[in-house]
């Protein structure tokens, strides 16, 4: 096992400037022309490691399926690598935040979330190809243009790629200290319009509706429903209403962020959702929205895909472990199909959507190798 981590060791310096090539290609969601070049680029490298490809073009961009031909394999159901080309930071972060490497880091947009893991896994592959290396099942690679917006439009192809496969690897970043990720919430997003009557604020109050006002107690009861010892929150983030301060308001809207452990809570969630009621006298309102990405709720199979996944550390001389967040994933939409996921197999590091985003040098080899043994041993 000492001589996987070594070739990869042997290669880091390619490596880190492989990374340092995805991370100065820019790619911010829903820039179609700079994400379908690196969708080129990642299929040119990863045609010269024997790989066929696809490309699909949809609204939000390119996105990239490869398939490694089967060789000896001992089964036909395959088993997905998912990672994303979309970022969250605007086109020039990079002036301002240039690549640099500094105590053993590497910093740079997007370097976390999530190039790195996608330089590690085309190692990994290379890995499988020069040290001809065996899998047990044909591998697939599927990297999606909208992550980072929820995946509209994505998510069909990789819940349609996803359901034939034994299980999924998600290059996500992982958790402190490189923790996979075995649980995530689900997100449903909506908005909440109220609508009432206009009136003078002044002369005649009393002939109006404040939709400013029943929004509020509105507001009210969606917060009640947090349950921070359950995991739910119920965030209402934006809100917007009326016309001008003499003018009692007509309409006004909220939009609302909730996260869930599991899908027995989102039921009760959309059942509290579906019974509001209108508070004011006159008063209406309309709920629009729906769940984003269900749960990635840890089954037994994502249990025992980790426990191998463990396996495999101590074997490569580290001890793995294991962890739950709350933010979601393609992982989710795989998970829900009841297909085993790993998620947050990208390097260890830190700040991912944040300033001092960067992954640490000295996890690159262990991670590639992990990654390596996995798709040898699934």
């Amino acid at each position: 096992m000492s001589n996987l981590i070594e070739f990869f060791l042997s290669r880091q310096l390619e490596t880190i400037q492989l990374i340092r090539n995805l991370v100065e290609s820019e790619t911010p969601s829903g820039d179609v022309v700079r994400i379908a070049g690196m969708v080129e680029h990642l299929a040119a490298l990863l045609r010269e490691l024997d790989a066929k490809i696809e490309i699909f073009a949809t609204s939000n961009g390119s996105s990239l399926y490869a398939r490694f031909a089967e060789g000896e394999v001992e089964s036909d159901k395959p088993l997905l690598i998912v990672g994303h080309c979309d970022t969250v930071w605007p086109l020039g972060t990079i002036a301002k935040r240039p690549f640099k490497m500094e105590d053993g880091k590497i910093y740079g947009p997007g370097v976390f979330d999530m190039k790195s893991g996608l330089v590690i896994m085309l190692e990994a592959l290379r890995a499988i190809k020069e040290l001809d290396l065996k899998t047990r099942r044909p591998i697939e690679v599927f990297l999606s243009c909208d992550e980072e917006q929820g995946s509209p439009s994505t998510r069909q192809l990789i819940e349609d790629i996803a359901q034939s496969a034994y299980a999924a690897l998600v290059l996500e970043p992982c958790l402190p200290g490189g923790k996979l990720k075995t649980s995530r919430k689900g997100i449903a997003q909506y908005q909440l319009i109220a609508r009432g009557c206009s009136a003078h604020a002044g002369v005649a109050p009393e002939k109006g509706i404040s939709a400013v006002e029943e929004l509020a107690q509105q507001i009210i009861k969606l917060h009640s429903l947090t349950n921070h010892t359950e995991g739910i929150s119920v965030n209402v983030g934006v809100i917007q209403g009326g016309t001008l301060s003499n003018v009692v308001a007509a309409e006004a809207r909220a939009e609302i962020d909730i996260r869930f452990w599991t899908n027995q809570q989102q039921q009760k969630l959309s059942t509290a959702l579906e019974n509001l009621k209108p508070v004011l006298n006159g008063a209406e309102i309309e709920l629009i929205g729906k769940v984003n990405r269900p749960p990635l709720e840890r089954s037994e199979r994502i249990a025992e895909l980790f426990k191998h996944a463990q396996k495999l550390s101590l074997e490569l001389g580290f001890e793995l472990q294991e962890g739950k967040t709350g933010g979601g994933s393609d992982g989710n939409f795989i998970a829900a199909l009841g297909v085993p996921v790993l998620d947050g197999l990208g390097p260890d590091g830190d700040g991912a959507h944040a300033d001092y985003e960067h992954v640490l040098i000295g996890n690159l080899a262990p991670r590639a190798a992990l990654i390596t043994r996995l798709l040898e041993t699934v």
